[in-house]
């Protein structure tokens, strides 16, 4: 009986322990790894515009999200692959016209918040894009980890940095 009444305390302990660490798990927006808080929600609403975009091959879409003083480095020092808001739209054209399809997915990772009210994505992407080769049509895929950069804009966002 002893050990009965001893199994059946620690039984109900793990329990309320299960139940009291379940109360403090945080919920995260479906198929992310993203705090469901409001604030957060409206943030990929507005990269999934981006994403989506972005599989449209839609440039007149991605150059109205992204702010007039975006600025791309290409995370290295060499000056001749940056881009500015000016050549964002040569670059996407010149990029787009290269493939007849994408398909571009997003796993959101992290979003971030700075003093100076930045708001960074951190994501995992998987794309893949069917352009013309040696022997027809070939599709190619990369997987990469990258970071948009937004700042807010009135109700929603622009982006400054990370197309």
């Amino acid at each position: 009986m002893r050990a009965l009444v001893s199994a059946f305390t620690v039984a109900a302990a793990v329990t309320l322990l299960g139940a009291s660490a379940s109360g403090c798990a945080k919920s995260l927006i479906p198929n992310t790894d993203v705090e469901a808080t409001s604030e957060n929600k409206k943030i990929i609403a507005f990269c999934e515009q981006y994403r989506h975009a972005v599989e449209d091959k839609d440039v007149r879409t991605l150059l109205s999200l992204a702010s007039p003083r975006y600025f791309e480095d290409g995370g290295n020092t060499n000056v001749e692959d940056d881009i500015d808001y000016a050549g964002l739209k040569d670059y996407l054209t010149a990029t787009f016209v290269k493939t007849q399809a994408i398909r571009y997915e997003i796993r959101y990772r992290r979003v971030s918040f700075t003093e100076s009210k930045k708001v960074y994505i951190e994501y995992t992407y998987s794309a893949s894009y069917r352009v013309p080769g040696l022997k027809g049509e070939e599709w190619k895929h990369s997987i990469a980890d990258n970071r948009l950069e937004l700042v807010p804009e009135g109700e929603s966002f622009k982006i400054i940095a990370g197309m």
